[in-house]
């Protein structure tokens, strides 16, 4: 594999050609349009050649042509540019990386005499919530922009490295955050034929390695240093109190946030890692109200968290929660891992939960090196042309193994049931039993793993026969449930034996308030939740009415405070 090959300029130019006559890609405002926009920027006359923004500039200008052109160009891991699309009278700059105020990913200039309208980012910003019409056009166009970028693998960063759990750490956190990026392994080659180490003049103990150019270089990064320098790490104050803090950006957070951020509630939310959460890593979610061709969990939290940020919602990943008090005005402290304390008024608690994990001697040393939780693209990449094995016999299990039998030889489902009736959707089911490539095996668990570096051979029992099988297979999908991701509450409020967050114990009957005031749970955290994405979107929707209620209480309780000191 090349980092690029000969062809790649002309092929992309001419792919990208293409998408310019999609319209929700690369739109054409009318001048109605165009005018709705003047008033939030300035006109200039540009000459040729004019610098726009380059790869890697943060807080960038839009712009909307309005004679002449700019040429806009990607740049790969060599520093040689390539032009990527030609934007003429009408159409307008950027993708979501202009949308969050994160590292753009391409470089801009005029390729003739232009005239231009330029939006600086706060007018920008304000133009969107001002003219709904215009930000529908521009949001699309941005998304669709982003999933061509990430589709081609272009821009944004290369990530060398073998797959080793440090690399799949860091490949998996920029799936997460819709980073668009390449991936290479240490022995792929470079345009010339030498090794891509040598090429770039790394050494094995360098990997894995996230080169954006000869002179920006990260090795093994942590995904706090990873989220800062790529712009994702958005400044938020320690000063204010925010009305709302979201801990959990999976569905139920996610939820929460659009619906507190558009009802006009200060709202800051906090991820350990990606948003998305466990569904997230979901390949297609196909029994979700809307969307009747189905959605992969990345492209839904994505959807989702552009539609809180445009509402003013704030967003701090890969940052967990270290631990929370309060003080004595019955304010949250929340301390985070980085040792820095947000204050809220509010806390929603929507950390759901982390992976469970097999009960089964040197399990630990094949997680990331053979033993996944997700089967997204990336994990589908690992066994093409193999056998895995997939153990589980929920949703999440069922969705895996449809998935991965379009690239796995062989599917073997491992099951603890005697039937997937209980715990499986029936179009999954019938998915399952219709697929010549998935093998289900009932009352069967893994009982042995083997391997020197990396998982080499699997076993495991039929123990309603006590018989057991060994296959020389290198890929294995764990999906056997969760456990509470609560380590960080503490004594913050009450949980239930397994470790989920009790709620619905109030005196007033709020099914979604903890036992401390002010603390809310909503899904998979909650005890007696329905682990369901649908189900996870409801509550983070529904208990803003609480939280309301909550805020209008509080606020009667410190005027009446303020009445009583005076």
């Amino acid at each position: 594999m090349k980092t690029d090959s000969n062809d790649f300029p002309n092929k992309f130019l001419n792919d990208a050609e293409q998408d310019q006559s999609d319209e929700p890609t690369f739109p054409t405002l009318n001048e109605e349009q165009i005018n709705a926009v003047r008033p939030f920027g300035e006109e200039l006359e540009l000459p040729a050649d004019t610098l726009l923004f380059n790869r890697g500039d943060r807080n960038v200008n839009f712009y909307v042509v309005l004679d002449g052109e700019i040429q806009v160009f990607s740049t790969d891991c060599h520093s040689r540019k390539h032009l990527f699309i030609t934007h003429h009278a009408g159409n307008f700059t950027g993708e979501l990386s202009l949308f969050s105020r994160q590292k753009v990913l391409v470089g801009a200039h005029t390729s003739a005499p232009t005239r231009v309208l330029r939006l600086e980012w706060p007018n920008f910003r304000r133009m969107l919530t001002a003219e709904p019409e215009v930000a529908k056009i521009v949001l699309r166009a941005f998304v669709r922009r982003r999933t061509n970028l990430i589709g081609k693998s272009i821009s944004g960063a290369t990530l060398i490295g073998p797959a080793d759990p440090d690399t799949l750490r860091i490949h998996q956190f920029l799936i997460g955050v819709g980073f668009p990026h390449r991936w290479l392994r240490p022995e792929d080659q470079g345009d010339d034929g030498r090794p891509i180490l040598e090429c770039l003049s790394l050494k094995l103990s360098d990997l894995p390695v996230i080169w954006e150019s000869e002179d920006h270089v990260l090795k093994n990064p942590s995904l706090i240093e990873l989220a800062a320098d790529l712009g994702f790490l958005e400044e938020y104050s320690t000063e204010r109190t925010y009305d709302v803090a979201v801990v959990g950006a999976g569905p139920a957070g996610l939820a929460a946030a659009v619906c507190a951020a558009s009802e006009g509630l200060e709202t800051i939310v906090f991820e350990a890692r990606a948003p998305g959460g466990q569904a997230g890593t979901s390949s297609r979610i196909e029994n979700y109200l809307g969307f009747p061709n189905g959605i992969s969990g990345q492209e839904l939290a994505a959807r989702a968290q552009i539609q809180a940020e445009k509402f003013g919602a704030h967003f701090v990943v890969a940052t967990p929660v270290d631990v929370v008090s309060r003080d004595k005005n019955r304010t949250f402290e929340i301390t985070l891992d980085d040792k820095k304390v947000v204050r809220a008024h509010v806390m929603i608690v929507a950390s759901g939960a982390t992976y469970r994990k097999l009960d089964v001697p040197g399990y630990e040393q094949f997680e990331g090196r053979g033993i996944h939780y997700a089967a997204t693209p990336m994990e589908a990449q690992l066994c093409v042309g193999e056998e895995i094995v997939v153990v589980g016999g929920g949703n999440s299990s069922g969705q895996a193994a449809v998935f991965l039998s379009q690239t796995a030889s062989r599917v073997h489902m491992l099951v603890r049931s005697k039937t997937l009736s209980a715990s499986m959707s029936n179009y999954l089911i019938e998915r399952i039993k219709s697929s010549p490539k998935i093998q289900v095996y009932y009352e069967t668990e893994i009982t042995g793993l083997s391997g020197e570096k990396t998982l080499e051979c699997v076993e495991w029992t039929d123990f309603s026969n006590r018989q057991s099988f060994m296959k020389p297979i290198r890929t294995a999908f764990v999906m056997i449930g969760a456990i509470p991701n609560t380590g960080w509450l503490q004594k913050c409020t009450t949980l239930d034996a397994k470790g989920f967050v009790l709620t619905g114990k109030t005196k007033a009957g709020n099914p979604f308030e903890t036992d401390q005031s002010g603390v809310f749970a909503v899904g998979d955290v909650r005890a007696d939740s329905v682990k369901r994405v649908a189900s996870a979107v409801g509550e983070g929707s529904v208990v803003i009415q609480w939280v309301h209620q909550y805020l209008v209480d509080l606020r009667a309780r410190e005027e009446a405070d303020r009445k009583r000191a005076a």
